[in-house]
C-alpha cells in the first residue's frame, strides 16, 4: 500500500506543480507589461518592476493553489482511469476513500500554505506593492532623467540633458534653471556634468564643466554672467510625504486584525466590511478540503470514454464559486446580510453538490455524475461533425 501511495503522490505532484508554474507565469506575463509601462511613465528604475511582481505573487497564489490542487488530483485519477489502472486497484479491494488518502495529504498541506498566504503574507505584500506605487508616483525611488526632455526636481529646479553615456555617469549638453528662496534665479549651460553624492542625504552635487552661469537676484540691475571650467551646483532633493500606515484597506489586514476590527471596529461600516473579508478568506481555505472529492468525481470518465469535459467543468466550477464568494463578500460588506449567511450558505450548497457527486462515483454501482454531460457533448460533436463536412461540400459546389 505504501508503494501505491508513493505512486499516487508522484502522479499528483507533476500536474500540480506544472499548473502552479504555468498559472504564475501567465499572470506575471499579463502584469509585467502593465508594470513596465507604469514604471517607465513615472521615470522609475526598472529593478522596481521585479519587486512589484514579487509582492503580487501571493495574490496570484491565493487562487492558483486551489486550481493547481484540483487539476493535480483530477488529472492523476483521469490517467488511472484511462489506463485501466483504476479498475485493477478497485478489483483488489481499494475503495475511492482509500485512494483519497494521499490527495487529502496534499489538500491539508496546501490548505495550511494557502491560509498563511491569504491570512498573513498576502495582506502585507499588497501593502508593500501599494507603497512602491506611491513612491514611484512621488519620485521617492529616484526618478530617472529622460534625455532630451525637461525634468523637474520639485517646484524650483528644471533640468535638460542632450546626451547620456556610460549609464548616466557622463552627461553632456546640459541646461539647468533654478529658483532660490530669495526671489533670484540661476540659469546654467554646460558641456558636461555628473551627479555626486554628499554627506547630506537631502542634497546632491551636480558638478558641471566648461559652461556659463547667469545669476539674477534682488538688487541686481542686470544679471551676472560667469564662465567656468568647473562649477558645483548643490541641488536640494524634494521632501516626500510618508506613505500611509498599513490597514487602509481590508486587503492589507491579516486575519487576526480583521477579526479584531469585526468585533471592535470604530464604525459600523468598518465592522461589516472586516467581518465579510474575514469569512471570505476562511471560506476560500475551507473549499480546498472539498477539492479532492470533486476531482475524483470529475476526473473519472465513463467507460470507453476519453472525454476531457471533467477538466473543463472543474475549472469552471471552482472559478464560478470564487466569483460567487466575491459577490457575497461585497453584499455582506454593505451590512444588509450577515456574512455568515451570505458566505457560508453558498459553501454549504457547494459542499452538498460535491458530496453528492462523490457519492455517485464511489458508492452507486455504475454511477457517473458527469455521464449525462459527456453524452450530451458527444452528441453535439457528432452533429457538428455531420454539419461541417456538408457545409464544406456546399461551399465547394457553389465555388465551382
Amino acid at each position: 500500500m505504501k508503494s501505491i501511495d508513493r505512486y499516487m503522490a508522484r502522479l499528483i505532484a507533476v500536474p500540480l506543480f506544472v499548473t502552479l508554474l504555468i498559472a504564475a507565469m501567465l499572470l506575471i506575463l499579463d502584469r509585467i507589461r502593465i508594470l513596465l509601462d507604469f514604471v517607465a511613465s513615472e521615470g522609475g528604475p526598472v529593478s522596481v518592476v521585479w519587486k512589484m511582481l514579487a509582492n503580487l505573487l501571493p495574490e496570484y497564489l491565493g487562487l492558483g493553489i486551489p486550481i493547481g490542487l484540483l487539476l493535480g488530483i483530477l488529472l492523476a485519477f483521469r490517467r488511472l482511469a484511462t489506463s485501466s489502472e483504476l479498475d485493477v486497484m478497485r478489483g483488489v479491494g481499494m475503495s475511492y476513500t482509500r485512494l483519497l488518502r494521499v490527495p487529502y495529504m496534499y489538500a491539508v498541506l496546501l490548505a495550511a500554505v494557502n491560509l498563511a498566504i491569504v491570512g498573513y503574507i498576502q495582506p502585507k505584500a499588497r501593502y508593500y506593492y501599494e507603497q512602491l506605487r506611491f513612491e514611484l508616483r512621488t519620485g521617492a525611488l529616484g526618478a530617472s532623467i529622460k534625455v532630451g526632455e525637461f525634468t523637474h526636481f520639485g517646484d524650483r529646479m528644471t533640468l535638460r540633458i542632450e546626451r547620456s553615456r556610460e549609464e548616466g555617469r557622463k552627461l553632456s549638453g546640459i541646461f539647468t534653471y533654478y529658483d532660490d528662496k530669495q526671489g533670484g534665479w540661476y540659469a546654467v549651460t554646460a558641456q558636461g556634468g555628473q551627479f555626486l553624492a554628499t554627506d547630506d542625504p537631502d542634497t546632491i552635487i551636480f558638478r558641471l564643466t566648461n559652461g556659463r552661469l547667469v545669476h539674477s537676484a534682488k538688487g541686481f540691475v542686470t544679471p551676472r554672467v560667469l564662465s567656468f571650467s568647473q562649477h558645483d551646483l548643490p541641488i536640494p532633493l524634494p521632501k516626500y510625504e510618508n506613505f500611509r500606515r498599513r490597514g487602509g484597506r481590508n486587503l492589507e489586514l491579516t486575519l487576526p486584525e480583521l477579526a479584531r476590527l469585526g468585533h471592535d471596529g470604530t464604525s459600523e461600516e468598518l465592522r461589516d466590511t472586516s467581518r465579510a473579508a474575514f469569512h471570505f478568506r476562511l471560506v476560500e481555505v475551507a473549499t480546498m478540503f472539498l477539492l479532492p472529492m470533486l476531482a475524483v468525481a470529475l476526473g473519472v470518465p465513463a467507460k470507453r470514454s476519453s472525454s476531457a469535459v471533467g477538466v473543463m467543468l472543474g475549472i469552471v466550477m471552482l472559478v464560478a464559486f470564487h466569483k460567487v464568494n466575491e459577490y457575497g463578500e461585497s453584499i455582506a460588506g454593505l451590512g444588509k446580510i450577515n456574512p455568515v449567511v451570505m458566505l457560508w450558505t453558498p459553501f454549504t450548497l457547494f459542499a452538498a453538490l460535491v458530496l453528492w457527486m462523490y457519492y455517485q462515483i464511489a458508492y452507486v454501482p455504475g454511477g457517473q455524475p458527469i455521464g449525462a454531460l459527456e453524452r450530451g457533448f458527444g452528441k453535439l460533436g457528432k452533429v457538428l461533425g455531420r454539419f461541417l463536412p456538408s457545409a464544406r461540400r456546399r461551399r465547394v459546389e457553389n465555388g465551382a
